[in-house]
């Protein structure tokens, strides 16, 4: 708990809790994190995307390993403990267990990522995407919203973006990537558990949609000759909540927008807002997003309006594999813990490192469920029972047996 109180005094912002990817303060907390991985015995450094890796000493290319990780980057004005507690109990965990003298079945690798969030740029999951081999070279030419590119922000950061192609794992290197986090949802705290195993990721959809019409004086024009890009975009946003009433499963959110130019005294000639789709079912998500690219269309032609639909990330549910629930329910019950399993809403790295290797989650209860939020909460009982079930589960012996 005090490392984590220490991880939160890694800010751009004085007065609250917001480290985005490749500034200055996710440098230093990565500098911090990579240390405490040094003193808990792990060989530590940072990779080309920035991504800090400690590993199992003598750990040998392409052999095969376990990865427990988490991120380090947060939203704007946020929690302490979104991401930063799985690297910290991962951390914990492997130094207990060194200090033991403990066998593993398999050598370790902990990743503390950051780009899990995506606040930053209009690119997310570039970390795990690195290990997992799948990162697009294009989203390298993203830029934040000071026009700063990925690209360039890497270099400062100190990374190498001409060398993200070998962060990549080899093939069947890995038996599987596993994510302590906080369950950012109220299901444990009612049911009275301190952790949870996690039998998927939602897969998700996040698109920027800019909507132009045509400025003009407020007094001047009259209501039924306007091509208002705000009134336009305001009734999509409608449709956006509309589609997901009525659609189960289905979770839809517009959390940014932005008008032009801005004026109280000019109508809006530009309006661009974001659009997050999600559920556990890919087929409901793609339909939704079907439906919403044509219901736009439709209002901005009525309004006489132009419509740009860019989907800048799109990811695939991800179940998390039986075999490592499995595992967990059995480490849960050495604890004499209650076994609770259920899903996640909210995306995580999983979702990239999918295309790796099997993945598992366990969540740990949070207060009120609150997350992305100052007030985020966890009992310090309930981080020392996901060290203990972490410390159980990495002692599997049939974990040596994973892809």
């Amino acid at each position: 708990m005090q490392r984590l109180n220490e991880l939160a005094k890694f800010s751009s912002e004085p007065d609250q809790l917001t480290r985005l990817y490749l500034s200055t303060a996710h440098r230093q907390a990565a500098v911090q994190v990579l240390q405490w991985m040094q003193e808990a015995g792990l060989s530590a450094d940072m990779d080309a995307v920035g991504n800090v890796v400690g590993q199992t000493p003598g750990l040998q290319h392409g052999e095969k390993r376990l990865i427990l990780g988490s991120h380090i980057d947060t939203v704007r004005n946020a929690g302490r403990y979104d991401g930063t507690l799985g690297v910290v109990v991962a951390i914990e965990a492997m130094d207990r267990l060194a200090r033991m003298g403990a066998q593993l079945p398999l050598p370790v690798e902990i990743v503390a990522f950051g780009d899990e969030e995506g606040v930053r740029f209009p690119v997310t999951l570039t970390g795990s995407r690195a290990l997992a081999g799948t990162v697009d070279p294009q989203s390298l030419a993203a830029r934040d919203a000071d026009g700063v590119s990925l690209h360039h922000a890497l270099l400062a950061f100190g990374g190498a973006p001409d060398a993200i192609a070998g962060v990549a794992r080899a093939p069947g290197s890995v038996a599987a990537y596993v994510e302590v986090h906080i369950e950012q949802g109220p299901v444990l705290e009612a049911q009275g558990a301190p952790t949870g195993i996690v039998t998927g990721i939602a897969g998700a959809v996040r698109a920027a949609v800019s909507v132009t019409g045509l400025a003009g004086h407020s007094g001047t024009v009259p209501m039924s000759m306007r091509r208002d890009a705000l009134a336009g975009a305001a009734q999509m946003i409608g449709e956006v909540e509309a589609v997901a009433l009525a659609t189960p499963g289905l979770v839809a959110t517009v959390g940014q927008i932005q008008a032009r130019p801005g004026a109280v005294n000019v109508i809006p000639g530009a309006v661009t807002f974001s659009l997050d789709v999600r559920s556990l079912d890919d087929a409901t998500r793609h339909a939704a997003i079907q439906r919403l690219r044509q219901v736009f269309s439709a209002i901005a032609s009525q309004r006489s309006l132009m419509l740009d639909f860019v989907i800048g990330y799109d990811e695939r549910t991800a179940p998390c594999a039986e075999h490592l629930q499995t595992a967990l329910a059995a480490a849960i019950h050495a604890e004499n813990l209650p076994e609770v399993r259920l899903a996640s809403g909210a995306g995580h790295d999983g979702l990239a490192m999918m295309a790796l290797c099997p993945i598992a989650m366990l969540f740990v209860r949070c207060k009120g469920g609150i997350s992305h939020h100052p007030d985020e909460a966890i009992l310090e009982e309930d981080a020392e029972a996901a060290v203990r079930v972490l410390m159980r589960f990495l002692q599997n012996p049939g974990l040596s047996m994973s892809r």
